[in-house]
């Protein structure tokens, strides 16, 4: 049987998700709220809907991917004058939430389909618009045994990497703090390379050291902050999002909230989180997260560079 598949939510990366499964012999109906995303997407090939509604009826499998864990549940509940998703659904839809949300709303939205008859499954992705456009997107999974089992060649058609992470609500608690520590490196790099320039190191110097010694990670190697030494980097070019600055700050958020929630006496998450707030706020909203290092320049107090040339009878004792 041809498996029917509504996909709600056609931005950077729905809509490219969305091609990758009617690629791989789905049926997909697409929705979104934004006229300029569904003409995008109808422009590509993909078949959209006239509401959400009309998509969702009648599709064996919803996957959601929205901005945040309200929009997530009032699509579910819906409301007298509006039917939800779970009330519009025909029995037994197993619903896919791909957003970015809040744990507590995972959990929600898990309750909330099994209560009207349904399955539901977290699964957040890592990889960015170029790993949706790809179909190398890692998905990190919540979901009952059954229900995963059901959702892997789904989200196969769309990923490289699926992870089942434990139950109902585990694919965002592994979403939110993977983004942590993506956060909290992305800063370090970038204070590491404010640094070294300060200190009269080159950006290559600094990154032919550091991307083969024990400060490696992948916020230098792969999304480097500095244009040059990773020329796929966004940093090559003007810091065009592949991660945007506003959705790093969405999930830090996220992150704080399950810190404070949980008791964790945690210093650097909290911190990360304030400083891509700030970066957000200012101009970084729609910037690659990896632009932090230009606020971080900005904020730095300008010492002159008499200061900071080495002296040539320096030695390291390191």
């Amino acid at each position: 049987m041809n498996t029917s598949i509504a996909f709600l939510g056609l931005g950077h990366m729905g809509s490219p998700m969305a091609l990758n499964l009617v690629t791989a012999g789905y049926t997909v109906t697409g929705f979104d709220l934004s006229s300029a995303a569904v003409d995008a997407a109808r422009a590509s090939g993909l078949t959209v809907a006239g509401t959400a509604a009309e998509a969702v009826t009648g599709a064996d499998i919803v996957i959601t991917m929205f901005p945040a864990g309200r929009h997530v549940i009032d699509a579910y509940r819906g409301s007298a004058e509006n039917p939800g998703f779970l009330a519009i659904a025909k029995p037994g839809t197993l619903f896919i939430d791909s957003s970015t949300i809040a744990v507590d709303d995972a959990k929600v939205a898990h309750d909330l389909a099994v209560e009207a008859g349904h399955r539901n499954i977290d699964a957040p992705v890592s990889g960015g618009v170029v790993g949706a456009t790809a179909g190398t997107l890692a998905f990190m999974v919540g979901a009952l045994e059954a229900d995963f089992a059901l959702a892997e060649p789904v989200l196969a058609a769309m990923g490289a990497r699926i992870v089942h992470c434990g139950a109902p609500s585990a694919g965002q608690a592994a979403k939110i703090c993977n983004n942590m520590i993506l956060g909290v490196s992305m800063i370090a790099v970038s204070e590491a390379f404010v640094l070294g320039e300060k200190l009269g190191l080159t950006h290559q110097a600094l990154f032919d050291v550091a991307s083969t010694a024990s400060g490696q990670c992948w916020a230098l190697t792969t999304n480097c902050p500095v244009p040059g030494p990773v020329p796929a980097s966004p940093a090559n070019r003007d810091y065009q999002p592949g991660f945007a600055g506003a959705l790093m700050a969405k999930d830090l958020g996220l992150a704080l909230d399950a810190l404070e929630s949980t008791g964790v006496a945690a210093e650097l998450g909290p911190s990360a989180a304030r400083i891509y707030r700030r970066f957000a706020d200012e101009n970084g909203a729609g910037q690659d997260f990896s632009a932090i290092i230009n606020d971080i320049r900005l904020h730095s107090e300008t010492i002159p560079s008499s200061e900071t040339t080495p002296s040539s009878d320096t030695e390291d004792a390191s």
